[in-house]
């Protein structure tokens, strides 16, 4: 009697996790929609050059944009202060303005938005008891690193407030990596709650392997954040060569030579193409192993995937390049960037198997 009660209750426990593992799923699962619609908001406001149109820092009464005629102006008034306006757009008129305004406002609305839609949430799994206990400090983290992403976007767009005309392609690339870098983590979390289908230990190196393509793909998001913050996608728009050969010259025109790599628009723009080559190279070796030496299985199948997600990424960046960087185009390559690293850490993920549940682990030991 007694061991068939235990055993009715290991299997209620186990129900119940069940459960609330799939309402995590479905939450985090909404955070990373909301996540990828604010890195496209992100990039719109960028490709609109209108970070820059919100001069000030209200993360609670910013929520609220003008109502009035009056606001309006008083919002103007502050944006004709900074060069930007004063070099660039000097004369825009007050609807001209409001264009901008709405799409940085939107970008702050959206990440408002985010946050509350994570923290809500995971408060209410933490005060009822659905958050294992093994989830609830990187949870946590993932709540204050998007509280770090607020302030990191502020540090960004402070860069363009005084002395320039446009934000630091340093701080751009850095908002855009740490973006990518909290949806990645909060992929990884939500993978392993979801059952896994195939739980073939992989060979020794090909784990390993997949793992370096998730930072490979997130190295070449914050170069294409440099590309984006210099503007380098607007000039040498031919491929395959560049400024008529694979490798320009001019690429180490600026001393110290270390700051090429950062701020030669020429030089960024050649480190984007070379790596994504790499990537792609790296995608396709992978597929490669992966049916070589895991055939049949959902890993194998998966690295396919990945690397389809990775060719079409690729075609849509040259393509973006050929046409000298139109919207459509460059969003979709923006959110593309976001979908191939998404599946990448999915597909990480998956050689680990789901979390085990805690009473599989009080029964183990």
């Amino acid at each position: 009697m007694t061991t068939h009660s235990s055993a009715s209750s290991l299997l209620a426990k186990r129900e119940r996790t069940d459960r609330n593992r799939f309402h995590m799923r479905v939450w985090l699962g909404v955070v990373l929609v909301a996540i990828f619609a604010l890195v496209l908001v992100g990039g719109a406001t960028r490709l609109t050059d209108s970070g820059l149109s919100i001069t000030q820092w209200k993360p609670i009464h910013g929520v609220i944009p003008p109502l009035s005629v009056e606001e309006w102006q008083e919002e103007l008034e502050l944006y004709r202060q900074i060069p930007e306006y004063q070099q660039i757009n000097k004369g825009m008129s007050l609807d001209e303005f409001k264009r901008i305004y709405w799409w940085e406002w939107a970008h702050r609305f959206l990440a408002r938005s985010v946050g509350v839609l994570f923290a809500v949430p995971f408060v209410f799994f933490l005060l009822t008891g659905r958050v294992e206990s093994r989830l609830r400090w990187p949870l946590a983290g993932l709540f204050f690193l998007g509280g770090l992403q607020g302030a990191v976007g502020w540090w960004m767009v402070a860069s363009g407030l005084v002395e320039r005309v446009d934000v630091s392609q340093y701080r751009l690339a850095t908002h855009l990596t740490l973006a990518c870098i909290i949806f990645a983590a909060i992929m990884w979390v939500q993978r392993g709650l979801a059952p896994h289908s195939h739980r073939q230990e992989p060979p020794q190196g090909l784990r390993f392997f997949a793992g370096i393509l998730v930072l490979m793909v997130l190295v070449q998001i914050y170069l294409g954040g440099l590309v984006a913050g210099l503007d380098a996608g607007l000039s040498y728009n031919t491929w395959p060569l560049m400024d008529g050969a694979f490798i320009p010259g001019d690429v180490f025109a600026i001393e110290p030579v270390w700051r090429n790599f950062f701020e030669n628009p020429k030089l960024v723009q050649l480190d984007h193409r070379l790596f994504g080559y790499l990537v792609w190279l790296a995608a396709l070796a992978h597929m490669v192993t992966s049916l070589a030496r895991m055939p049949g299985t959902t890993h194998a199948r998966r690295s396919v995937v990945l690397f389809a997600l990775v060719t079409i990424q690729a075609i849509v960046g040259i393509v973006t390049l050929l046409l000298q960087v139109p919207f459509d185009a460059a969003l979709t390559h923006q959110g593309g960037a976001v979908v191939v690293l998404g599946f990448a850490v999915a597909h990480y993920r998956g050689f680990y198997g789901e979390y085990p549940r805690e009473t599989e682990i009080a029964v183990g030991s």
